[in-house]
């Protein structure tokens, strides 16, 4: 039977980046906890304040180890609060933690936190990396060392705040500005269904940069990371398969594996391209809907298996700002697809 389990009992933490160093599986997470504050649509009840950094030996049985607090909010200089999502790149015998957190301006940004090991203790930066906003960086090195993070979410993530202008659609002009000639369209009515009363309006895309050589800035403005359906156009706002947030990138046989969550329609989907920038061309369905919001994720091979690693509500009896680790064996079909993971099994 296919490896399906969850990986650290003791705590609620969400939002698995994974990556395999010398030899053995680390997991940088989020870390839910009961904070009183009310559930709405912009995430307000996801008050994470602090990272940790676990690690595991065998995905297919035991438990992950948790190595310790890796920072929290007050050692983050421009940080008030919602330590979201993160993930890590290593380079020239340095790790770079890239993570979201929201501003004293109520604007998510990125920044970067630089360890001798993987493991940490994590220095954050005193400034967040210039040009960025959103949340959700997934942080891809290429086989010739190049790093790009991709990055965003919409709603509560405020991904729709800096959509480029499209031809023909009047955007909501909000209160703050950017170098990179994206419009921010402030916070009143933001989320997508809203922005654009057309449901044939191109779905909202995520973003990616190639990161400078010390891995703390953007080397360039971001670009859309455009994910095409089979008619050749990008995916229209309607489809329940566009994407939302929780961006993750890995290479199989040459291509690029774009995976991301939908959101509101609750699935792990996939899109495959041929560099790094894409088009991607959507192709299938990763993980049908779990118990609790939307999935965030990470996908790895390691030993000669795949695994994906996500998290769902039901440990805290379907409380989606208290959510647990699972791991799930990946299997691919004859054709080279992804095979889907039933989520409610």
């Amino acid at each position: 039977m296919a490896t399906k389990h969850y990986l650290f009992p003791s705590d609620y933490m969400a939002d698995p980046s994974v990556h395999v160093y010398n030899g053995k599986i680390y997991i940088y997470p989020s870390h839910d906890w009961e904070s009183g504050a009310g559930e709405d649509d912009d995430g307000g009840h996801f008050q994470m304040k602090d990272y940790h950094v676990l690690t595991l030996s065998n995905p297919d049985e035991g438990e992950a180890e948790d190595q310790g607090m890796i920072f929290d909010v007050n050692e983050v200089p421009w940080a008030e609060k919602q330590l979201w999502d993160s993930d890590v790149v290593e380079k020239d015998g340095k790790y770079y933690y890239i993570f979201s957190g929201k501003g004293y301006d109520g604007v998510f940004r990125l920044g970067v936190a630089v360890a001798d090991k993987p493991e940490g203790p994590f220095v954050p930066q005193p400034f967040p990396i210039r040009g960025s906003f959103s949340i959700d960086p997934c942080v891809f090195k290429d086989d010739d060392g190049s790093i790009y993070t991709y990055f965003g979410g919409l709603w509560g993530g405020q991904l729709q705040w800096w959509q480029p202008f499209e031809p023909g659609f009047e955007p909501i002009i909000g209160k703050h500005g950017d170098e990179n000639g994206l419009t921010d369209m402030g916070s009143a009515p933001t989320r997508q269904h809203e922005l654009f009363a057309n449901p044939d309006m191109p779905a909202l895309p995520s973003f990616v940069a190639k990161m400078s050589d010390d891995v703390l800035q953007f080397a360039e403005a971001p670009r859309r990371v455009v994910v095409i359906g089979e008619d050749g156009k990008p995916l229209k706002a309607s489809d329940p398969h566009r994407f939302f947030e929780a961006s993750w990138v890995f290479k199989k046989e040459g291509k690029y594996y774009f995976t991301y969550s939908t959101g509101d329609s609750h699935l792990l989907c996939y899109a495959v391209g041929d560099n790094p920038y894409g088009p991607f061309k959507y192709e299938g369905v990763i993980l049908t809907p779990v118990v609790g919001w939307t999935t965030h994720h990470s996908i790895i091979e390691f030993k000669g298996k795949w695994y994906l690693f996500h998290h769902d509500s039901v440990p805290s009896e379907g409380k989606t700002w208290l959510r647990s680790l699972k791991v799930c064996e990946l299997e691919w079909d004859e054709n080279g697809k992804i095979k889907t993971i039933e989520g409610l099994d």
